[in-house]
């Protein structure tokens, strides 16, 4: 792909590093905004820079938020003593988003996958163990992606909190193994939540 100007190749090559966008839709997006009023830019520009200095993650759950404690977490109608484990923050919106959910989440901020580096020291597995065992925490779901890791991700945290007084439960497999959570429909979301299994009965299938 030739450029005429440097700058506008510098503006393709920027987008063009933003997970699922080609050169091609790059290249889309930046002569779109070359049509818009420079102040509409210079507004899009700002709101993104903002965002990436000021947007913190809540000390509680992990989930994104604008002050130290999410708007979920500091919610009075959540059940404060239900949890959903996921992976990202992705889960959250896609749960969120069937409005079936009524308690609080807690952000692993990734899975255990040895192959990839990934130990459980760097996931907030630890602040997951300490919410719990403050005695305020009646069910634990998890609601994790059915690969591997994720089985082997859910075995491990089960095995930390196992002398617990705990209900653990998982979202029933309505989701393929292998499939990625985030991509499930809401139906099928919504009512492998509400289809939720304890995790023994799980395991032992």
């Amino acid at each position: 792909m030739q450029f005429s100007s440097q700058l506008l190749e510098s503006a393709v090559n920027a987008f063009a590093k933003l997970p699922g966008i080609g050169k091609k839709t790059a290249l889309r997006l930046v002569l779109h905004l070359l049509k818009q009023e420079e102040s509409q830019v210079n507004e899009f520009s700002e709101v993104v820079a903002d965002m990436r200095k000021n947007i913190r993650f809540c000390s509680r759950c992990f989930n994104i938020a604008d002050t130290e404690i999410c708007t979920i977490c500091r919610s009075p109608s959540r059940k404060k003593e239900m949890i959903c484990v996921v992976e990202t923050i992705r889960e959250v919106i896609a749960i969120e988003s069937t409005q079936q959910f009524n308690g609080v989440y807690h952000v692993l901020g990734g899975i255990i996958s040895p192959l990839d580096g990934i130990g459980p020291d760097q996931l907030t597995i630890e602040a997951l163990e300490n919410r719990v065992k403050d005695g305020s925490v009646d069910e634990l779901i998890f609601a994790l992606s059915p690969t591997i890791q994720g089985d082997t991700t859910i075995y491990y945290i089960q095995k930390k909190l196992q002398q617990q007084n705990l209900k653990i439960t998982t979202i029933a497999r309505g989701i393929s193994f292998g499939g990625e959570l985030e991509y499930a429909d809401e139906m099928t979301l919504a009512r492998s939540l509400q289809n939720r299994q304890p995790l023994d009965h799980y395991v032992s299938r």
